[in-house]
């Protein structure tokens, strides 16, 4: 459900000499971090995400510069706009997300709940549709 799906921020040490911000899986997020990917030099104009995962917990922080994350859970559709590297956005499993508007130099750190899983993924909206529909049965 989209409601589950949030921004969450992060410790910040604020120091003159550089801020600080650290994540811990099951404490910071409500899972244990398996995976970390990035996603950079993403030019502009272009999208990425366009898929839905069936188990996999995501957080996703913009490291540097900003994108926006829209979700949608089958009914109803949410836009969120990350351009602070001490918040995420926490993505809970069968959620559809898109991520565009990338800057100029941004970076997108992806944690996840579990490791690569090909068959983990949706990839078409309108099998994701269906999935969704029957598990709100």
């Amino acid at each position: 459900m989209i409601a589950d799906c949030k921004i969450i921020e992060l410790p910040k040490i604020a120091d003159v000499r550089g801020n600080l911000s650290f994540i811990e899986g099951g404490i910071h997020i409500p899972f244990d971090i398996k995976r970390a990917y990035y996603l950079y030099d993403v030019p502009g104009g272009s999208d990425r995400g366009s898929h839905a995962h069936k188990n996999l917990h995501q957080f996703v922080v913009a490291m540097s510069g900003s994108f926006d994350v829209v979700l949608d859970d089958g009914k109803e559709k949410k836009r969120f706009h990350l351009n602070r590297s001490y918040y995420g956005l926490y993505v809970c499993p069968m959620m559809w997300r898109d991520l565009d508007n990338f800057s100029s130099g941004s970076v997108c750190m992806v944690l996840a709940s579990e490791r690569y899983d090909e068959l983990d993924y949706i990839r078409n909206y309108q099998e994701f549709i269906a999935l969704a529909n029957k598990e709100k049965k």
